[in-house]
């Protein structure tokens, strides 16, 4: 099961990212692969928030775009929605302590702790998460 970040989230939906093509790929693979595809709301409220915000995008989404392609990523048949689970506060412990840092690593080191609680690899174009020992990941380029 891979978990997507905002970014490979972001770059699949928007046709003028620079990753869009390799991030619309991944994510068609993903929703065509019965293993699964594993969403965080961390990862979708950011989603949301940085594509519907002018400034960030050329061309942004409105509210209705935004929640249409969630609805759609949510009731996926091969989608899941990962949760904390009794073991994600020691693992983000480790992890931001690993990392020397909370700060800008907070959500990422979530992120990473939601995929190793449940055993997924996280789908990223984010060089942060290879600061996270102990995470499997696929960096994009």
């Amino acid at each position: 099961m891979k978990l997507p970040d905002t970014n490979v989230l972001l770059s699949a939906v928007h046709a003028d990212s620079a990753h869009h093509e390799r991030a619309r790929r991944e994510m068609d693979a993903l929703l065509n692969d019965a293993r699964g595809m594993a969403l965080s709301w961390v990862v979708l409220l950011g989603f949301v928030r940085l594509s519907t915000r002018r400034g960030i995008l050329p061309s942004p989404l409105t509210t209705v775009e935004v929640l249409g392609v969630l609805e759609d990523w949510l009731t996926h048949p091969y989608a899941r929605v990962l949760q904390p689970g009794p073991m994600h506060a020691g693992i983000l412990g480790r992890l931001l302590l690993q990392a020397g840092t909370a700060g800008n690593l907070t959500t990422d080191a979530h992120i990473a702790a939601l995929a190793i609680e449940h055993n997924a690899e996280v789908l990223t174009f984010d060089k942060n998460f290879t600061k996270f020992t102990g995470l499997r990941y696929q960096l994009l380029s």
